[in-house]
């Protein structure tokens, strides 16, 4: 077992290493500051390219390397470097799009001139195709990569071009996979107002031209490009693209070496000696140049200090610092100076969003990085708005040398500092599973206390590595107090986390009756790990002082502030978001959802549902679906909710609280917008009372490189699952835990009967379904639990699994580095006897419904008409996507809006197919018990060893009891038993025929 956990570890380590990586952003509100303290230049480059530390040095000799043998970037270059490959060198080569040596077969390229420039290559990719050229290097040494491209921007373009860079048809390390050539958008000013008077967030508009950059990790690991060794002769680039680009010319060069302050200084000594004067020039944040990223968003703060501020309206004055904390998100401004010489800039920042903990940022000026000091600026924690001046350890502000005229600066997001503690903590993470894995083949799975161990007899080293990651831990959290300047929750939590560690082995015969504390300690460090990826930093304004002039007052005063609270106080008296306030005059509309998704939508129906009806919408947000239940019994209630859970409308149409949406004569025209299998949840005595807005699919997810590598194949049906789980138990892997409800509906097996007055899980075809489901874990021993199957994925521990929509948005957002190693398949089924593979499955939905009590029901009918339509929701969703990035893709049940969102065409396909086979369970009264009944069940014959036929009997009775009660509380039934009225449930059971027109090769 050991051998082959050791000889696996090559294979389960490193998905998770390359760390800095898009993660989620944090909630909190945050704020930034004070003085600078540690920002020497060793400090600001700690894990450049140019100048890795020692400890990452000697690190790359044991470090693992990723799934196809390839390293990381840090050790790598240490492994260059260590041979002797100079940085130094006068080796430059240089070729135009145009000239390239190979293609891919068929693949969608011209040459010509695109935007204005000559010899570019056209490149108008639909699928993963790829380019090579040929280049002839002169002088051996490390090469930096410079590219000029042009983004496609056709409106329907917004994620960034990632492309796979290999040189003689190798990646020389794993973050070659995955580079980033971002876009350039920029929000519109000034922004619009609403009804109000209060701002509507701009919508970021896309100004992609011609761009220029050198190459870098797409996570922000380091703050300098990537390099490459090359030796004299001919090698072979290829970039593999998954987005349309132009290609303007390709540099390969020896790296910029950016010098320290004092170099700096005396490089520019004699210029303009006497110094600067003058008044200084002051830059509003949010009024950027362009910015990377186009979720990184505009935000309203309401702090008298921050500008602009007008009272009682929402003002978008500040740049949101939690959208601005990952990968390499840049901001740049433009700004003339008076004249040439030296300048200090200064900030007015917010950073309060981890507390005690730091956040660093690139800064460059003309589109350089200055001096090294500037590389990776420290904004520690602070717990207001602050003003900080760019200054040295001794609160020196640092100068800046600006030639009269036009200049920029710009800020990039960096988690170079902390990369190689982030790297050792990974590492530990996966070390954890490893030992965790290795305690369960030992113990069976089962603590006995009335067995004794012997630990460093039955698992020799165990204990010896369980110390070295004590040790680890104790180093990285040194290392972390060190760079941060301070501790903070993270190193806290790896405090207590080395203490959970010294209290096993204080005893360690007593590890064994203690194995879910691997599963515990392994959460926490994963914890710190996202909150480490994060570099938050929050900006209101910008302040450029000439070299003899003080710094101007950068905060509000104290009794600014104080009046400052009085406005607000007062202002919170006069929300216009009451939701009692119902306007006669308008549609009344409730959304359960984000503030974010509440004005896109206001903004919308503005712009084209009041123009084209004459009816005017009022959408408000809906915080708590508690609400209303209480508004409702108050006699208040809207015209229309969006947003509500798929249990609810049937729980508000029971109780003859909903309009019933089959009265309308057009309805069975929105119903064909939807799968028949997504309507089910809605329905209630003959009618459906809500519309689906979004749901969530389920998919197979399966890691390419480990079924390669074990020559296994994406299975098709459960059968070839069965046949697969033994190799990867084999090698110490497996598949994730799956829910129930396709071995049900893939058996032909109901939930409930056709009258929907009792359940039918105790028929021939529900005892078969449960049984399977049971076997899987019983008999094919797949785990029973899993804490993350997102981590366990990225670790490679569990290679193939059963997960939602929101699986692939977490993939695609936050594991760029597995990009091309992951892909989706429809979920595995049962093959009928007509040879067709039966593939149902269901996903949460969300929905829309109408009020009872309306008094505007046409209206209502006419927005929901509107609201579901393709054409809307292809735009809601788009415009989504582009204010707050991909983890906001919107997954519209519109399946004609939903391919038109930018979806990978294989990933689509997939969809597609899986989506002919949705189907939901419908509601009865009281089958509230059933995912709870059934959990039950699967508890009492996985972990109990109960036989499963008298389990499911057990959990049959309790659910119809359930029943019972509640269709006598409904009049469905008497106190008898006797029916009063079936609910004839409807019946799905033939796949959706209208996905076929929109499957594409």
């Amino acid at each position: 077992m050991l051998r082959a956990l050791t000889r696996w570890r090559a294979i389960i380590v490193p998905a998770l290493v390359f760390a800095m990586l898009l993660p989620w952003t944090v909630g909190a509100a945050g704020n930034a500051g004070a003085t600078q303290s540690t920002n020497s230049a060793e400090e600001a480059s700690a894990v450049s390219a140019e100048e890795p530390q020692k400890e990452s040095q000697e690190k790359s000799q044991t470090s693992a390397a990723n799934e196809t043998g390839e390293p990381y970037f840090l050790d790598k270059l240490a492994e260059w470097k260590q041979a002797g490959a100079p940085s130094e060198h006068d080796g430059r080569v240089g070729m135009s799009g145009a000239s390239f040596a190979r293609t891919s077969e068929g693949a969608s390229v011209q040459v010509g001139t695109v935007d204005g420039r000559a010899e570019a290559l056209d490149w108008r990719l639909t699928n993963e195709e790829w380019v090579e050229y040929d280049v002839s290097i002169d002088q051996a040494g490390l090469y930096q990569i410079d590219m000029t491209y042009r983004p496609v921007t056709d409106g329907n373009r917004r994620r960034p071009i990632l492309l796979n860079v290999s040189i003689d048809g190798n990646n020389e390390f794993l973050e070659s996979r995955s580079i980033s050539l971002d876009r350039r958008w920029k929000d519109p000013f000034p922004a619009a107002l609403d009804s109000n008077g209060d701002q509507i967030r701009p919508m970021a508009e896309d100004i992609s031209g011609w761009i220029t950059t050198s190459l870098r990790d797409s996570g922000g690991a380091y703050v300098e490009p990537l390099l490459w060794y090359l030796t004299p002769g001919k090698h072979t680039i290829r970039f593999t693209s998954n987005e349309p680009f132009a290609l303007g010319s390709i540099e390969l060069s020896e790296p910029e070496q950016v010098p320290d302050y004092e170099t700096a200084m005396r490089e520019n000594a004699g210029d303009n000696e006497g110094g600067t004067s003058g008044e200084p020039i002051v830059i509003e944040a949010e009024q950027g140049d362009w910015k990377s990223v186009s979720s990184i968003s505009l935000r309203y703060d309401n702090e008298i200090g921050s500008t602009p501020y007008k009272r009682g309206k929402i003002t978008y004055n500040t740049i949101d610092g939690s959208r601005w904390s990952t990968g390499n998100g840049e901001i740049s401004w433009t700004f003339d100076v008076p004249e040439s010489g030296y300048y200090k800039i200064g900030l007015r920042t917010k950073q309060n969003y981890s507390s005690n903990r730091s956040s660093f940022r690139t800064i460059m000026v003309n589109g350089k990085i200055p001096f090294a000091e500037m590389k990776a600026y420290r904004f520690p924690y602070e717990s207001g708005w602050q003003g900080v001046r760019l200054e040295d350890e001794q609160e020196q502000p640092y100068l800046f040398y600006l030639e009269k005229g036009s200049n920029t600066i710009s800020m990039r997001a960096t988690g170079a500092p902390v990369k190689p503690m982030i790297s050792e903590l990974e590492k530990i993470v996966t070390d954890l599973m490893e030992l965790a894995t290795d305690l369960k083949a030992l113990t069976g799975g089962s603590s006995d206390t009335n067995r004794t161990w012997k630990i460093n007899t039955e698992l020799p080293g165990f204990t010896d590595k369980l110390g070295t990651i004590a040790d680890t831990l104790d180093a990285v959290q040194k290392k972390l107090i060190e760079v941060n300047g301070k501790k903070d929750a993270v190193t806290q939590g790896l405090f207590t986390t080395i203490k959970d560690i010294r209290s096993l082995l204080a005893d360690p015969n007593q590890i064994p009756y203690k194995t879910d504390r691997f599963v515990t300690m392994q959460g926490k460090v994963a914890e710190m790990l996202q909150q480490l990826k994060t570099q938050p930093l929050g900006l209101d304004r910008i302040y450029i002082v000439p070299e003899n002039e003080k710094f101007p007052k950068m905060e509000a005063g104290f009794f600014k502030k104080m009046e400052g609270t009085f406005v607000n106080f007062f202002s919170s008296f006069q929300s216009k978001e009451r939701l009692g306030s119902m306007d006669d005059d308008v549609l009344n509309v409730w959304v359960l959802r984000g503030r974010d998704y509440i004005n896109l939508l206001q903004q919308l129906a503005e712009e084209q549902f009041t123009p084209k009806t004459g009816i005017q919408v009022k959408v408000n947000l809906l915080p708590d679906t508690n609400l209303l239940v209480l508004m409702n019994a108050a006699d208040i209630a809207p015209d229309v909710a969006l947003g509500l859970p798929e249990t609810l409308p049937f729980d508000y149409a029971i109780r003859n609280g909903l309009y019933d949406l089959t009265q309308f004569q057009d309805f069975d025209t929105v119903h064909k917008r939807f799968a028949p299998g997504s309507w089910t949840p809605f329905y209630y005595d003959k009618g459906y009372y809500a519309v689906p807005e979004t749901q969530s699919f389920s998919m197979l997810y399966y890691r390419k490189d480990i079924l390669k590598e074990l020559g296994l194949e994406v299975p098709d049906t459960w059968e070839e699952v069965y046949e697969m789980l033994p190799t990867l138990q084999q090698n110490n892997l497996n598949m994730a835990p799956t829910q129930h409800m396709p071995f049900f509906f893939q058996n032909g097996a109901d939930y409930f009967t056709k009258n929907g007055l009792q359940t039918a899980l105790s028929t021939d075809a529900g005892y078969k379904a449960f049984k399977e489901w049971t076997d899987l874990y019983n008999v094919y021993a797949v785990d029973q639990q899993l804490a993350s199957f997102y981590q366990s994925f990225r670790s490679g521990t569990v290679p193939i699994g059963i997960s939602d929509f929101s699986m692939y948005v977490q993939l695609m957002v936050a594991a760029p580095e597995l990009n091309g190693y992951w892909g989706i398949a429809p979920i595995p089924g049962v093959k009928q006897s007509g040879g067709e593979v039966a593939r149902w499955m269901g996903g949460n939905l969300q929905s829309s419904v109408i009020f009872k009590k309306t008094k505007k029901a046409e209206q209502s009918w006419e927005f929901l008409k509107w609201w579901t339509s393709a054409e809307v929701q292809e735009r809601y969703g788009s415009d989504l996507e582009t204010i707050n990035g991909l983890s906001f893709r919107w997954n519209t049940s519109n399946i004609e809006a939903f391919v038109h969102l930018p979806w990978k065409q294989e990933d689509l396909n997939g969809i597609l197919e899986q989506w002919r086979w949705f189907k939901e369970i419908p509601n009865v009264p009281g089958s509230y018990f059933l995912e709870r009944e059934l959990q039950n069940a699967w508890n009492r014959s996985v972990v109990d060893g109960i036989n499963y036929r008298s389990s499911l009997e057990t959990t049959t009775l309790e659910i119809e009891r359930e029943m019972r009660r509640k269709m006598q509380e409904f009049g469905i039934i008497d106190s008898k038993g006797q029916v009063l009225r079936p609910l004839e449930l409807p019946e799905v059971n033939q796949p959706w025929e209208g996905v076929d027109p929109y499957v594409r090769d």
